[in-house]
């Protein structure tokens, strides 16, 4: 007994000290490269390939990594390549559960004066949202997107403000939509790379926009007081039917913006994404769309990671645990377009010297980065896969307990 009491005692005052000290939270994050660095060199790479029109860049999906850009943060209308984002922000509303695909849309007046694009939607006709959208994505329609940006949002105004909210989330730093349709107006302008954000965000997030932007040619029906009528879509993105890698998006045109698109495309597990901005005319347009995507498809070659590898629990000071198990947030992915070695890549696992509790589930407790002939060429954030503790004297006292009936 006398044993117990001295071990209990010396347990207790070299715990005190743990608990006068406040625990300092907080990781210094690694310096990013840059990414005008990155353009800038993925640009030389690909000084052999012409592009007419005055405004281009081409990224590659799953990472976002440019590989060529001209002129691509110089604002411009986009004319109704601004509908991505429109129908980013309605795949919002859909998965949110705020609207339905089923959900019937009554067409009011004021969008059913949309000129430009349209499907000549009547007010008071009424569409179901799996409908509109196909119009918006297929036909451009005008006013078809000022008839769901009101059921999403009860105004246009407001549904323009959640536009430019969800844009300044993205990282688009010079782009402000004016209205949701891309209608010539007054300030109504963004970028050749912000349209690649906003591009890569929908076809990552919601690969089911395939299923609408790759409609070539569809039938809807118009119902109104004057009967029932067949109307035709056709796709206004030729590159739907006559590039066989083709995987949308979105073209634009008007006399301001001049011909505008953004194409995606997936050869061999590879999606790219190649804007064009302000071409002189839709051959023009199409033509150094199929020219960055056929560079990009030429010199990509990708390092995937079909699962994030397991890693070792983490050690943990003056936490109830003595360690937390912790994973990689996601598998790592790298395009090169240098031809190097990818079996070459390394990894390795840095987690905090000073990793103290308490500790959140989900919280960042190192990185695992990665190596291609010694330069660092990524990494993916390690976090806590469960929660710990801040040690209290009464999990002090119990490991004291357990420890002393171990002898």
């Amino acid at each position: 007994m006398k044993r117990f009491l001295t071990l209990l005692l010396c347990v207790i005052l070299c715990i005190q000290p743990v608990f006068a000290e406040e625990t300092s939270e907080g990781t210094t994050a690694e310096e990013a490269e840059s990414a005008k660095e990155s353009a800038e060199e993925a640009t030389e790479q690909a000084a052999g390939v012409e592009i007419s029109a005055p405004s281009a860049l081409l990224m590659e999906a799953s990472t976002g990594q440019v590989l060529y850009e001209k002129d691509a943060d110089s604002k411009r209308p986009p004319a109704s390549v601004t509908k991505i984002m429109t129908l980013l922000l309605i795949f919002d509303a859909l998965e949110a559960g705020k609207i339905k695909l089923e959900d019937e849309v009554t067409t009011s007046e004021y969008a059913a004066s949309m000129g430009g694009s349209q499907v000549y939607l009547e007010p008071g006709e009424v569409q179901t949202v799996d409908t509109l959208m196909k119009c918006i994505s297929v036909a451009s329609a005008n006013d078809a997107c000022v008839t769901m940006a009101e059921y999403i949002c009860g105004s246009e105004t407001e549904f323009v403000s959640q536009m430019n909210q969800r844009a300044e989330g993205l990282g688009m730093t010079n782009t402000h939509f004016v209205n949701c349709n891309g209608l010539p107006a007054e300030g109504h302008l963004t970028t050749a790379r912000d349209i690649a954000l906003m591009s890569r965000e929908l076809i990552t997030k919601y690969p089911k926009i395939r299923d609408y932007c790759m409609i070539w040619q569809e039938n809807i029906t118009h119902t109104t007081k004057k009967g029932s009528s067949e109307f035709g879509l056709t796709n206004t993105n030729k590159l739907v039917r006559h590039y066989e890698y083709a995987t949308g998006l979105k073209t634009g045109s008007t006399s301001e913006a001049k011909f505008c698109i953004s194409a995606t495309a997936e050869k061999d597990g590879t999606e790219l994404i190649a804007v064009i901005m302000a071409a002189d005319d839709s051959k023009v347009r199409n033509k150094d769309a199929v020219t960055l995507l056929t560079y990009g498809f030429g010199k990509c070659n990708k390092f995937e990671e079909k699962d994030a590898p397991l890693v070792e629990p983490a050690a943990v000071k003056q936490g109830e645990e003595k360690q937390v198990n912790v994973r990689q947030e996601s598998p790592f992915a790298y395009i090169d377009t240098t031809g190097a070695d990818l079996n070459a890549i390394e990894r390795k696992v840095v987690i905090e010297e000073e990793l103290e509790a308490p500790i959140e589930e989900g919280q960042k407790v190192g990185e695992a980065q990665y190596f291609l002939n010694g330069e660092q060429i990524g990494s993916v954030d390690i976090v806590a896969a469960e929660g710990v503790k801040k040690m209290t004297y009464k999990s002090a006292l119990l490991d004291a307990l357990e420890y002393f009936f171990r002898l």
